[in-house]
């Protein structure tokens, strides 16, 4: 690894979450690591490829970006699970989003890039699925990998297609459990939020249905929106910081996007899956977003609540499913994961340079803990008995 990526390696450890500086997002308590490893069997990848500085040398650099994969559980060729997604705004892509939908079935890995690397990460994952699994070559099965991207061209020589397929199978072996490592990595290395240094986020959130606890996950690549429209619970302090904020390159339109994905242990259909996407737009919205022309805010879900089999034994399975008027727990809980997940990707973010000279700045965390030191103590005399 380049000592450049060392360097901001380094510095990322300065940085801290939102609920590190005292900052709470709604009413429901985070699972163990506050992510969406927090449902059972998900794992999460990465690949960080950061090169160069200076001028744009198309083909040669500098280079930032990266791939980020989501496993839902340990054999999900075999053991397909449940999923749905929604679209806000469409400026954007997600490979095999379309089958996705259709049959509401999950049965390959989640990947996350740039928007000129979708297709090689796409095939790379082909690649990796057909070397764990023989029987894909062997049937003549087709599988058609699930891809998501935003565009990371403004710090990144994106034209220069730095992903590799040792980059995708790199993060798809490595994938693990527990915490997951968040800001300017993997997929989110050149990813840019509310004109501050973003990337990768997660957040999750407990709910109970009765007698029994449920999972919500969220992880966002996350490079939407302008400073000015910033908002943290509902607070906008965007504002501020756009009067204090210098020294920075900012992107000449609202352009960017965001890849949120939703996973639960919940055991729901695809056609709810697709309801508690919708949702977790919601919570992208409260950041403020307001789905711009070249903005793509596109929500991807699935459960592990009830598992399909490849080749079921019989025409019918048992399946699960909670019913619809018990679900309003779920969809407040996943729009407080899906906003405190972009929040999370920007206190978790580095200053970076990048192609061009163009530089983001990472949000500054002390002016960060001040204003909500103020707006704590508001809070808190609204909320006096």
């Amino acid at each position: 690894m380049s000592n450049l990526y060392e360097r901001y390696r380094e510095e990322a450890k300065k940085r801290c979450r939102l609920r590190d500086m005292g900052i709470t997002i709604g009413d429901y308590q985070t699972g163990p690591s506050n992510s969406i490893t927090d449902v059972q069997g998900v794992r999460v990848g990465h690949s960080t490829l950061i090169e160069g500085s200076g001028r744009r040398k198309p083909g040669n650099g500098p280079v930032r970006t990266g791939v980020t994969v989501i496993l839902p559980n340990d054999d999900i060729y075999n053991k397909k699970v449940p999923s749905g997604g929604y679209i806000l705004s469409g400026a954007g892509e997600v490979a095999g989003f379309t089958q996705l939908v259709e049959w509401g079935l999950l049965e390959t890995p989640v990947g996350l890039t740039n928007t000129l690397s979708v297709g090689r990460v796409s095939d790379s994952v082909i690649k990796w699925m057909a070397q764990k699994y023989p029987e894909i070559r062997d049937q003549q099965e087709v599988i058609i990998p699930v891809v998501g991207e935003c565009d990371d061209s403004f710090l990144n020589d994106a034209v220069g297609l730095h992903v590799k397929p040792q980059h995708v199978f790199s993060a798809l072996e490595n994938a693990k459990d527990g915490v997951v490592e968040e800001g300017s990595v993997g997929a989110g290395t050149g990813m840019i939020c509310c004109d501050f240094k973003a990337g990768i986020g997660t957040s999750s959130r407990v709910i109970r249905l009765g007698e029994q606890s449920y999972t919500i996950g969220v992880l966002v690549l996350s490079n939407f929106g302008v400073m000015e429209h910033l908002r943290m619970d509902g607070y906008p302090v965007g504002g501020v910081f756009a009067r204090v904020q210098g020294g920075y390159s900012r992107r000449a339109f609202n352009y960017g996007s965001i890849i949120a994905v939703v996973a639960t242990d919940l055991p729901i259909s695809a056609a709810q899956i697709n309801r508690l996407c919708r949702r977790a737009a919601l919570g992208i919205g409260r950041v403020g977003s307001f789905g711009a022309h070249m903005s793509g805010e596109i929500i991807i879900g699935f459960s592990t609540g009830n598992v399909l089999p490849r080749l079921p034994p019989k025409p019918q399975i048992e399946f699960t499913m909670i019913l619809d008027m018990f679900l309003d727990p779920a969809y407040r809980a996943v729009i407080e994961a899906t906003e405190e997940a972009i929040l999370n990707s920007l206190t978790m973010s580095v200053d970076m340079e990048g192609a061009g000279g163009n530089r983001v700045p990472a949000i500054n965390l002390q002016l960060l803990k001040g204003l909500f030191e103020h707006y704590n103590s508001v809070k808190a005399l609204m909320w006096a008995k």
